[in-house]
């Protein structure tokens, strides 16, 4: 069988039990464990014959799947919100970084511009952007902004495209996936909501912050997030993230 790439320790797996679950309409359960094989020619994966799972199996099972499954002891850097077993959260102070455009209205264009504190957010539900105001780090109680950017959908996921990022969901891996968002190019504003208040809108926006117009983020711009903060986006609280 076919060994898969997963988890933070980065060791192959391959599928060698099944657990299948049965349930009667008065909520009862019942559970049996099979032994998995591989075909000889195929080598595709067969569940074998079952046997009863017993309470202290499954207990077993479950204590071993949550122990791989939470973060690895690691230090964490001061910039880091809040680790889970499926995100990392953490913030960026306001910094002028570069950014790439290639879109029609804005133009094939590349400049280092200022960008306002931004909070990310790695997790199995996705890759995540906010802005917030100022240049302290953010509390529980900090409120989130829309992403001034373009590849953004509500909630503010970021459309990943053929951005590389990590695979791994880890502190460590924090470099990465802030490389993966600013070297990958803007390309075109997603449906939904507003993402800047601006006087000619989003491209205008842009296309002034290419210009060299602002020396600072103008925050004045900035969206707010209705009931948004970062102690509810490490809680898992904002767009299903968890």
């Amino acid at each position: 069988m076919k060994g898969v790439h997963i988890g933070q320790t980065g060791h192959d797996v391959a599928l060698s039990s099944a657990l299948l679950l049965y349930s009667a309409r008065d909520g009862s359960c019942y559970a049996t464990v099979h032994a998995v094989a591989a075909e000889r020619e195929s080598g595709r994966p067969v569940i074998g014959a079952g046997r009863p799972l017993s309470r202290r199996a499954l207990i077993d099972a479950l204590v071993q799947l949550d122990r791989n499954a939470a973060p690895r002891a690691e230090f964490l850097p001061g910039n880091v919100l809040g680790v889970t077993s499926a995100a990392v959260t953490w913030w960026t102070p306001p910094a002028r970084r570069r950014v790439f455009f290639q879109c029609r209205k804005v133009g094939e264009r590349t400049a280092v511009v200022p960008h306002p504190g931004l909070v990310f957010q790695a997790g199995a539900g996705g890759f995540r952007v906010f802005a917030v105001k100022g240049d302290a780090r953010p509390e529980a109680g900090t409120a989130l902004f829309e992403p001034p950017y373009f590849n953004t959908w509500d909630h503010g996921q970021i459309c990943i495209g053929s951005a590389k990022v990590p695979r791994r969901i880890e502190a460590s891996a924090i470099d990465g996936w802030e490389e993966g968002f600013f070297a990958s190019a803007f390309t075109h504003p997603n449906p939904g909501g507003k993402r800047v208040e601006y006087k000619d809108g989003f491209h205008a926006f842009w296309t002034d912050m290419l210009d060299g117009k602002f020396e600072a983020f103008p925050l004045e711009v900035l969206v707010p997030m209705k009931d948004a903060t970062a102690g509810k986006l490490v809680a898992g609280q904002i767009g299903g993230a968890k």
